[in-house]
């Protein structure tokens, strides 16, 4: 018996697949080095997993309300209202079991069979497949150095049509941390409000900013708000991917409409995962600044070495925790006879000959790329960037 035709719409996360064979090889004891990796490598704060454990001994094992428990919800509108001068209250907030589950009810909530939702490439490789899963058609539009990774106000014109419904954006970006500046936001404001469509801002990396930047959300500009949906979460900022638990700040239309849908499929997010979220929230940011510092110190390290390998380019990340060299020189050149056309392959073979785990740029939509995650020690690092330098070396 067949399956539902969505399923045949989407692709499984290849990111996800080259990790389960990192660590598949790692433990049968090869020497691996996962750089492909989209997690923090640092523990979750004690007082987060304090608060998980306290949770637990005083009974909150439970359901919740399905958009969450109201101090959380509470403290999240409270957070945003300080930081953009907004007016959100808890009926404003949504917790999910994580970012990614949050914007997947976001494009389901607003998005059906026929209509397309735009998406700045390079982006995160689950964005077309959550538009598929809507039954609506990903219109991706393509960014490069040229463009600096930005979208700007023409290329967003020129993609728009009586179909468009929804907009995703992100920034800090995975893969490229690219992260856009006030005024660049500023720019693309005329276009959108003219559209009339829905504006997802994924802000997961929001945290994860250096040299002193700060952090810019179109939550700003109150002329978006009534179109805008904010996604952020904890699992990037507090090291707590595995508590998969994440939030939407929205208009109070699609805040219940998503309410309403996770109260028929997920129910709530872990009650445990919320009152930990709350704690990390309200309590000391000090771990998270030390992790920021030392992200930072590992950017200058990786992209210091990428660069250096021959002819290989590197734009410097402004946020996130990943670096986005361009490799296209060697794509056509062979190893033993074996010609290498993609990223994918040339991917395959680094994990294979070399043992070091990297991501092709194909899947978020930048064939001739890689994608580097530094979330591993500076020793890692070195050595898998060293790998890199290696495999490439032995091309013909």
């Amino acid at each position: 018996m067949p399956f539902a035709d969505r399923i045949s719409r989407i692709q499984s996360s290849l990111t996800l697949e080259l990790s389960a064979k990192a660590k598949a090889l790692a433990k049968a004891g090869e020497p691996v080095i996962n750089l492909s990796v989209g997690e923090p490598d640092f523990p979750t704060p004690e007082h987060v997993c304090q608060a998980g454990i306290d949770a637990i001994r005083e009974g909150y094992t439970k359901y919740t309300a399905s958009s969450g428990i109201p101090e959380l919800r509470a403290a999240v509108a409270e957070n945003f209202n300080q930081m953009w001068g907004a007016d959100y209250g808890p009926q404003n907030i949504v917790i999910g079991c994580g970012a990614k589950h949050t914007i997947a009810n976001t494009v389901l909530a607003t998005c059906q069979r026929g209509d397309e939702v735009l998406i700045p490439s390079p982006y995160w490789l689950s964005y077309p497949e959550m538009a598929h899963l809507a039954h609506a058609d990903p219109v991706i539009i393509p960014l490069g150095p040229e463009d600096d990774f930005k979208l700007t106000p023409e290329l967003l014109k020129k993609h728009l049509s009586p179909r468009s419904r929804l907009i995703i954006f992100n920034s800090p970006s995975n893969p490229t941390g690219v992260a856009y500046g006030l005024e660049e936001m500023g720019a693309l404001i005329p276009v959108i409000k003219e559209s009339g469509i829905w504006l997802a801002s994924d802000e997961i990396y929001s945290k994860i900013i250096y040299d002193g930047r700060t952090h810019h959300s179109l939550a700003a500009f109150p002329e978006l708000r009534e179109r805008l949906v904010v996604v952020d979460g904890w699992s990037k900022s507090y090291a707590m991917t595995g508590w998969r638990i994440g939030l939407l700040v929205a208009p109070i239309s699609l805040a219940t409409a998503v309410g309403k849908m996770q109260s028929h499929t997920t129910s709530n997010a872990s009650s445990i995962s919320q009152y930990a979220a709350l704690a990390a929230l309200r309590g000391p940011q000090d771990e998270l600044n030390a992790m920021v510092a030392e992200f930072q110190q590992r950017r200058d390290i990786a992209l210091e070495l990428v660069t250096s390998l021959a002819n290989v380019h590197c734009r410097k990340p402004e946020g996130a925790f990943y670096l986005f060299p361009d490799v296209s020189w060697y794509l056509g050149k062979s190893w033993q006879g074996n010609k290498i056309e993609t990223t994918l392959e040339l991917c395959r073979y680094v994990l294979d000959r070399f043992k070091l785990a990297i991501v092709p740029g194909s899947v978020f939509g930048g064939e001739g790329f890689v994608r580097i995650s530094y979330a591993a020690s500076r020793e890692e690092v070195r050595e898998g960037i060293a790998r890199l330098g290696e495999a490439l070396t032995t091309l013909e």
